[in-house]
Formats: C-alpha cells, sequence, structure tokens
C-alpha cells in the first residue's frame, strides 16, 4: 500500500499541502471567533457588515456540519474507492482528532451562552436569537446522527416520521413568509413566532 496519504486521490495537493478541510474549518473558526467576541463585549450589530457576519456565520457553519457523502458507504468501500482514485481520500482537517473541530464550535457557543448567562444578558434581541438559531441546527444534526445509527441494522418501513417535519417545516415557513410576500409584516405573529418558524426550518435541515 502506498505510504503518500494523498496517493489515489483525484485532488493530490490539496490547499497548502494541508488535509483535505483544513482551510474550510480554519475559516470557519475565524466567523465564529468574530461573531462571538461581537457578542461577548455586546457590540450594537447595527452596520451593514455586521449582518454580512451573521449570514457568513449561518451558511458556513450549515455547511460544515453537513453530510459530505450523498451516500452511506461502508469502511471496505470507501476504501476501496479511495484506492482507485473515484472519491477524494478523507482526512481529519488541522491533523486533528476526528470531530474536533465541530466539538471546537460548539463548545465555543456553549461558552457564550454561559458568559451572556453569568451577565444577565441571555435575552438580548440578537444573542437570544442567534444561539436559538443555533440550537435548532445542531439540535436536527444530532437527532440525524442517533437516527442513523440506530437505523444502521434496521429496515425502514414508513417515512410517517420524515413527511410530518417536511408538513410541519412547510406550514410554519409559509404562515412568516406569505406576509412577506404580500408585502406586509406578520402582525398576528410575535416576534418568537419567527423564531420558532425559521429555527424549525434550521432543524430540518440539520436532521436530513
Amino acid at each position: 500500500m502506498s505510504t503518500n496519504e494523498f496517493d489515489g486521490s483525484p485532488k493530490t495537493w490539496p490547499p497548502l499541502g494541508m488535509p483535505t478541510g483544513s482551510v474550510r474549518a480554519l475559516l470557519v473558526l475565524l466567523v465564529v471567533g468574530v461573531v462571538i467576541l461581537k457578542l461577548a463585549r455586546n457590540d450594537a450589530f447595527d452596520r451593514e457588515q455586521d449582518l454580512l457576519w451573521f449570514v457568513t456565520l449561518l451558511i458556513s457553519l450549515t455547511h460544515y456540519f453537513a453530510s459530505r457523502r450523498f451516500i452511506a458507504l461502508s469502511s471496505d468501500v470507501r476504501r476501496e474507492l479511495e484506492e482507485d482514485g473515484i472519491i477524494e481520500r478523507e482526512r481529519n482537517p488541522l491533523f486533528l482528532p476526528r470531530n474536533t473541530i465541530r466539538i471546537v464550535i460548539v463548545g465555543a457557543f456553549g461558552w457564550l451562552g454561559y458568559h451572556l448567562y453569568t451577565q444577565h444578558r441571555l435575552n438580548d434581541h440578537h444573542a437570544a436569537s442567534l444561539l436559538g438559531m443555533m440550537a435548532a441546527f445542531l439540535l436536527g444534526v444530532t437527532v440525524r446522527t442517533i437516527s442513523n445509527w440506530w437505523n444502521r441494522r434496521r429496515v425502514r418501513t414508513s417515512g410517517t416520521w420524515g413527511d410530518l417535519k417536511a408538513l410541519a417545516a412547510l406550514l410554519l415557513v409559509l404562515l412568516v413568509a406569505v406576509p412577506e410576500f404580500l408585502g406586509g409584516e406578520s402582525r398576528g405573529f410575535p416576534p418568537e413566532f419567527h423564531r420558532v418558524a425559521l429555527g424549525f426550518m434550521l432543524f430540518y435541515f440539520g436532521s436530513r
């Protein structure tokens, strides 16, 4: 077997020569660090670039925590496909143990929640919204992980739960989106309902 970890990979030289995913990990950690620092020091978030940091954070985390493979492969099949150069070899970003970056990200937001709680600022609008959205998405990721582990040896017999989640997500988002399409505001719904609706959408994304 070849001693070069990149032999047989379609991309024989990853960016900067680091394991695949290292640059993405560094970028995500930088964005996470900036947003958490700004929230911790109670920045006003009233500039356009502040909103861009939020949007970039949510998009990058959604991408980073999403599954990278469209189909589940056994370790033997994956190893064979990697050796044949059909799929890219997966390496741990930044030479760290598996899932280290994800644990650091979750831990950073956990620290932010604790920090804001000790300062009685947990209900600050921006902090509550961001932490709520992140919690919803990560809960969906957790549900997906547990479900995949539970069903790995079971035969799927029904898609009822998936149908119910899909219908609930569509209904909730439609309730807050339709008034926006019509040029008005959702005056019948409190701001908390928007958080619930959009949070459930992120939960659905994370659980798929």
